[in-house]
């Protein structure tokens, strides 16, 4: 009897381990690392979720309801937490002498909820009671620290989101954003735009990475997605690298290896699957009919389009395939609304596994394809 009650000791307090150290993971440590725990609560979540927003449905019912996802998740996780935490220490309460095991639920709910209806009669128990109710106020500690830390950054995602509306429509379209810019002689004085955008890449890169949550929390508006915003942008600097003949603009090439460098880092976070060492002649999800309807409208507004479209579509193609697997899969992860290029684009079915992640190697110059 003695020696089931350690077993059962020790594994009331792996539990409450484990999940302690999957909320610091979480929250507090500032890089990416897939938790068992938080990868159980979202999928099971969206899995629900997926039931009621089918592909069948129209788009607008799909995002309204995908809006509740991301919260919701994040309070079924905490409460995951707390309960996991109760679990345990009702074993190990149960483990040092608290019986029946109805009792024993009783008194770490008691601790855990700091209620202080039910007070252990041993020194043991007691000491247990005071660090089941310290670990479960830092749990809700935790998370409502962190709550303005995620609002804070989701805030500056959304702003940058926002303001491209202004330049490229809604849906987001990259024809369109330099369409508007030629219209009002911007062109030359894109340097300032590729760096703002080349900031925001890092900075979705460090939040959607260390809080993975914050990639399921959709725009207010449901035509926005920061994913379509990232493919809208990386397309522009790519058809402005590829087929404008103008003078080189290394910042927008820098933007370029800036995006797609954050959504590689976002891809392996969720351990979606792609090529990182691409050739600048693999396929990409870009018909060549859909390059020419493009370079023929920027041509006929009288963009300054280089003499060889067949040159400029390998170009475009040869910068397109470093982000393109990745932004097609993260669009469908985050059931990103239709935009051309990104939310329109057949991708297969992204769940990411419960473990691990992928490890990609360094890229090739495939980035210099331009």
């Amino acid at each position: 009897m003695i020696v089931l009650q350690i077993l059962v000791g020790v594994v009331g307090a792996f539990i409450v381990f484990g999940t302690v150290l999957s909320a610091i993971r979480t929250f507090v440590l500032p890089r990416a690392a897939p938790v068992l725990i938080g990868r159980i609560v979202f999928l099971g979540l969206r899995s629900v979720f997926n039931l009621f927003a089918r592909p069948s449905r129209p788009y607008a019912d799909r995002d309204r309801i995908m809006a509740l996802y991301g919260p919701l998740a994040l309070l079924a996780l905490a409460t995951t937490w707390v309960s996991l935490v109760g679990a345990g220490y009702t074993v190990m309460f149960w483990a040092v002498g608290v019986r029946p095991l109805s009792e024993a639920v009783i008194t770490s709910g008691s601790s855990l909820l700091t209620l202080g209806f039910e007070r252990p009669a041993i020194t043991s128990t007691v000491l247990l009671a005071f660090s089941e109710a310290a670990l479960g106020l830092l749990l809700i500690a935790l998370l409502i620290t962190y709550l303005p830390v995620i609002y804070a950054a989701f805030t500056r995602r959304e702003i940058s989101v926002t303001l491209l509306e202004a330049f490229a429509g809604s849906p987001p379209s990259s024809s369109e954003f330099l369409l508007r810019h030629y219209r009002i002689g911007g062109l030359t004085r894109l340097d300032d735009n590729w760096l703002s955008w080349q900031t925001w890449f890092a900075d979705v890169e460090e939040s959607h990475t260390s809080i993975a949550a914050l990639c399921f929390f959709r725009s207010p508006q449901p035509d926005r997605s920061w994913v379509t915003a990232a493919g809208c942008t990386l397309d522009a600097a790519a058809l402005h690298a590829s087929c404008l003949d103008m003078e080189r603009e290394p910042e927008a090439e820098l933007c370029i290896r800036a995006g797609y460098l954050c959504l590689r880092h976002i891809a392996n976070f969720f351990a979606i699957p792609y090529d990182s060492n691409p050739a600048p002649d693999d396929p990409i999800s870009i018909r060549r009919a859909e390059f020419d309807e493009v370079w023929q409208k920027l041509a006929r507004e009288g963009l300054p389009m280089k003499p060889e479209p067949d040159q400029a579509w390998r170009a475009f193609a040869g910068w397109r395939v470093n982000y393109d697997a990745v932004l097609v899969a993260l669009a469908r992860l985050t059931m990103a609304p239709p935009a051309p290029w990104t939310g329109d684009r057949p991708a297969p079915d992204t769940r990411p596994p419960l473990l691990g992640g992928v490890r990609s190697g360094p890229a090739r110059r495939s980035d210099m394809a331009g």
